[in-house]
Formats: C-alpha cells, structure tokens, sequence
C-alpha cells in the first residue's frame, strides 16, 4: 500500500473533486470540515499506531481530503477570475460601443 499511496491518494481527490464540480449538493464546507477530521485522524492516530496498514490508509485518507480542499479552493479562485474577466470584457466592449464615432 505505502508503493501507491500517492497514485491511490491523487485518484481519490480527482474524483472527489470531479462531485463536488457535478453535485453542487456536497459544499466546500463540507469537503473542507472532512480534511480537517482526516487530518486530526491522522496526527492523533494514525503516525503512531502499530499497524502499517492503519498508518497508510490514514494518511492516504488525510492526503487525498487535504488535496480535494486544493481542488475545491482552485475552482473557486477560476471561477471568480473567470467571472471578472467577462466584467472587463464587457466593459471594453461598451468603451467601444459608445466611442464608435461613424
């Protein structure tokens, strides 16, 4: 598990990024509450247990919901760039529009 714990990780953040994008149902709120709790579960338990299998999977938990809040906070940062550069086009359009001198 430890030789594809970033493969298996990265897999599991992309799909649940790819939800939180078509099911607008499931927040950032909530992705980011779940990376908080898979993170203490990680600090608190999972590093220092006995079991490899338990440390793994608790840090495969922890990085893959560590990297969906990565995800979720990329879409928002392009959705507002996106929004904003639709506003400056339109207002280059109207400059245009209303200096049109024929």
């Amino acid at each position: 598990m430890r030789a594809r714990r970033n493969r298996i990780a990265l897999s599991i953040a992309a799909l649940e990024a790819i939800l939180v994008a078509i099911f607008h149902d499931v927040s950032r709120f909530s992705v980011i509450g779940l990376a908080i709790l898979a993170s203490v579960v990680y600090w608190s338990w999972g590093r220092n247990t006995r079991s490899d299998t338990a440390r793994q999977a608790s840090w495969i938990f922890a990085a893959s919901q560590l990297l969906a809040v990565v995800a979720a906070i990329l879409a928002f940062i392009v959705f507002w760039t996106a929004i904003v550069a639709v506003c400056v086009f339109a207002l280059i359009a109207l400059f245009f529009v209303f200096t049109d001198r024929r």
